[in-house]
């Protein structure tokens, strides 16, 4: 008997079997989690569908305030390709000496082919330059009988460079060669030309911060009458144990919807303002001879776009569950 009483606390070890069964707890938690974000996500769009004309007007302030830089950041980008289009086409032109010789006229033009900053050269002669200008002007009759051509010979140079600061170097160099009368390039509105753009792209930036801050305000809002109307559900989640993070889930996801659908809306306003202007900056060009593409919005800029939206409608809710939610607690 004594044996037999001694034996029998050996049997408690069966309690081993415990941290088997927790190796499920972990993984049904994550996907318990994942369900409930689910859920969340599809009932706060259900939500904004129910209210279709508030979630209307707020997705079209949104949307304003995004499409706004958006065009001014994309004509930015239109009215900088016009102008690497219009740096390709300047040209400089050497007005030689009246009394140049054609062979000096070749001699100079071999030495500026070699020269590192020129692309290409092309001589227009006293004869050539006056057919031209005959055919151009109208008073044919009039040059004819003069006993002299009273047009020099031009160089017309294509740099190989957009650099301003080298362009103008290059032209005060050509100004000292022998031979060489004058020289003509206008580096005065080009460089007014991409001060003008650098001003209008730092104001393009200024103005999407502040429309940017104005969407996260206006989503913040939103929620904060979101908050309000569902204080008595919060309260009562609250009441039955549920966190802060768990009560702001739904709010948080409204913000989302906020942010993506704004976007998705300046997107749409922005292709449509573009295909309204395709057929005038066409006829445009064509009036100039040139083949100017309007550049478009990309799907990586939409993405971009969306990505960026979502995020600022996101971040306004946040704010304004940060500062409203946690006054609202059960008595």
């Amino acid at each position: 008997m004594a044996a037999s009483r001694n034996a029998a606390p050996r049997k408690k070890p069966a309690k081993a079997d415990k941290p088997k069964r927790q190796k499920h707890t972990k993984p049904g938690g994550l996907s318990m989690l994942l369900r409930n974000h689910q859920q969340v996500a599809v009932d706060s769009l259900d939500r904004l569908f129910s209210a279709a004309a508030a979630s209307a007007l707020t997705w079209a302030m949104i949307a304003i305030a995004i499409a706004l830089p958006l065009f001014l950041f994309l004509v930015l980008q239109n009215l900088q390709q016009f102008g690497s289009n219009i740096d390709e086409a300047t040209q400089v032109s050497l007005y030689m000496e009246l009394d140049t010789s054609e062979a000096e006229l070749l001699t100079v033009q071999n030495a500026l082919n070699s020269h590192p900053t020129i692309s290409s050269t092309e001589v227009i002669s006293q004869s050539q330059a006056l057919e031209e200008f005959q055919a151009l002007s109208g008073f044919g009759d009039v040059l004819s009988g003069l006993n002299e051509n009273p047009l020099p010979a031009v160089i017309v140079i294509t740099p190989n460079t957009e650099i301003l600061d080298q362009v103008r170097s290059l032209v005060e160099e050509l100004a000292t060669i022998d031979k060489v009368d004058s020289v003509q390039y206008d580096l005065d509105w080009l460089q007014r030309l991409y001060e003008i753009l650098n001003l209008a792209q730092r104001l393009t930036l200024m103005l999407g911060g502040l429309l940017a801050f104005g969407v996260a305000l206006v989503v913040g809002n939103t929620v904060r009458l979101a908050i309000e109307n569902r204080r008595d559900e919060i309260v009562v989640v609250k009441l039955v144990g549920g966190t802060n993070a768990y009560v702001a889930r739904p709010f948080l996801y409204t913000g989302l919807w906020y942010g993506v659908g704004g976007g998705l809306l300046a997107t749409v306003l922005v292709l449509l303002a573009q295909l309204v202007m395709q057929g005038p900056v066409s006829q445009l060009a064509g009036l100039y001879n040139g083949e100017f593409v309007l550049i478009k919005l990309s799907l990586s800029n939409i993405f971009n776009v969306l990505f960026l939206s979502g995020f600022l409608g996101w971040f306004g809710a946040w704010l304004s569950v940060l500062r409203h939610l946690k006054a609202i607690e059960p008595r």
